[in-house]
């Protein structure tokens, strides 16, 4: 066993592990219309993680529609509210991964999907059913967001999922925070936490 800051987990990492890197884009940096400011405090390790996966990177981009007009249900009113980044006002650049995982790419597949969840787009299904993958080191944005709902189906799916804690990041301290908690509380045996230094120095 390894020990983490929050207690252990599980064992080694086996060789069906893939980095899943979510949505570490320039429209949620600093200078987007979708700004994380953790992002950039993040990024350093998130980058160290894709060096330690460098055979094992997948990274994913949410892309939003041409226009709220576009959307069904819900994501109608959601892109009303936040129209900047449709992408008919968007520079198409701020799709772009951050340039220093942008560099692991290839080998390394992108995966575009247009829902919070990674897995709403079947190429990545596909695409870690082919690598006979089990197990998915977990970062990037937003914590209470996009990482939730990619967890969440993970979990459903059987994957054992390792999160980064400190390779994650989102805009609200509240939501980052409590979620961090309920991965521990109630999610313990599905998902392990664990520090990035634990992780790269495993």
């Amino acid at each position: 066993m390894v020990a983490a800051r929050d207690g252990l987990i599980h064992g080694p990492l086996s060789g069906g592990t893939v980095h899943l890197c979510l949505d570490m884009q320039l429209m949620f940096g600093p200078q987007g219309p979708w700004p994380t400011p953790w992002m950039e405090r993040v990024r350093p390790v998130v980058a160290a993680l894709a060096e330690r996966f460098r055979d094992a990177n997948v990274f994913t981009r949410f892309i939003p529609p041409a226009s709220p007009d576009d959307e069904l249900g819900t994501w109608r009113p959601f892109y009303r509210r936040w129209p900047q980044v449709t992408r008919d006002r968007l520079d198409p650049a701020m799709l772009d991964l951050l340039p220093e995982l942008a560099a692991f790419v290839p080998p390394a597949p992108v995966i575009d999907k247009a829902r919070f969840s990674a897995f709403t787009a079947p190429a990545l299904l596909d695409l870690l059913t082919a690598g006979h993958v089990d197990t998915l080191v977990v970062s990037g944005a937003e914590t209470d967001m996009c990482v939730l709902a990619s967890v969440l189906d993970a979990v459903d799916l059987g994957y054992r999922v390792v999160l980064v804690e400190d390779a994650l990041c989102s805009s609200s301290d509240a939501g980052h925070d409590a979620l961090m908690g309920l991965y521990r509380e109630r999610f313990g045996v599905h998902i392990e936490t664990v520090t990035s230094d634990v992780l790269l120095q495993g």
